[in-house]
């Protein structure tokens, strides 16, 4: 165990910094949203760093800095485009408001988050001291998990983006695609691809380890700041079209949707 508390320790210590310097970004900009393009970088910081000083062979290392670090720094410039080209996500709009812009309150938002690029980064530590040179059946598995989520996550992101930048969509829910069958496979995908670093972590020392990355994700998704904040957000902005879409579509994990309530035509559910 003690291996690995000092990179975690750097790790936790370069984050802070930056998510200090992210906040006093967020306070000329007036947009918290930095801190979620932050969050997914310094992840894939984490993992090349992870990559150079573990102790695990030069193949796991790799894999483990090429993909988490693809995975990091693609989601920092999705969420960076939307970021620059919308205004702050009614996410952070709404706890603004709430905390009347008390910026101690935002610097201790940001801080944990800063906690939890380190927390989140320890899979990805475990996994880079596998020991392992040989290319095992496990780490093929563990790259198809992540290069499906990785597409899957790509294709919700795109379908919303499309639907979003249709002025006739405005007060419709998305139910294009793969958001006809999850109210959130974006969430869903993220989550997936992180049992592709537990995949990654057999064979290495406290590998059990790993499984904090779904775990953590699972909870932080369904109870903390994922699934609930936006649900709240689009039950504020859409009402009863979003209810419908709660009535008839899965939570997260993608499925058939139920009937629903009330009629299918998105005209008839424009929200004036």
């Amino acid at each position: 165990m003690t291996h690995l508390l000092y990179p975690l320790a750097i790790v936790w210590a370069v984050a802070a910094i930056a998510m200090t310097a992210v906040w006093y970004l967020q306070i000329r900009t007036r947009n918290a949203g930095f801190v979620d393009v932050a969050w997914a970088a310094l992840l894939g910081v984490a993992a090349l760093y992870y990559g150079v000083v573990a102790d695990g062979s030069l193949l796991v290392r790799l894999l483990v800095a090429l993909l988490a670090a693809t995975w990091g720094f693609r989601l920092a410039l999705h969420l960076l485009h939307r970021v620059l080209n919308e205004r702050e996500d009614g996410r952070y709009a709404h706890l603004r408001e709430h905390w009347q812009g008390h910026q101690g309150k935002f610097f201790a938002f940001f801080q944990l988050q800063a906690f939890a690029v380190a927390l989140f980064s320890l899979p990805l530590l475990v996994a880079a001291h596998n020991p392992e040179e040989e290319l095992s059946l496990t780490m093929v598995l563990g790259v198809l998990v992540w290069a499906g989520s990785l597409i899957g996550e790509s294709i919700a992101d795109l379908q919303l983006a499309r639907w979003r930048a249709n002025p006739r969509n405005k007060g419709i829910t998305c139910r294009a695609g793969l958001w006809r069958y999850s109210r959130h496979p974006n969430y869903f995908f993220e989550w997936l691809h992180w049992f592709g670093y537990v995949l990654l972590a057999v064979g290495a020392p406290n590998a059990w380890l790993a499984l904090i990355g779904p775990a953590l994700m699972l909870v932080s998704l369904c109870w903390v700041s994922g699934i609930p904040f936006a649900e709240a957000q689009a039950l504020r902005s859409r009402g009863e079209d979003y209810r419908e879409y709660q009535r008839s579509t899965s939570m997260l994990i993608p499925w058939f949707p139920r009937r629903a309530s009330t009629s299918t035509d998105p005209a008839a559910r424009r929200v004036v």
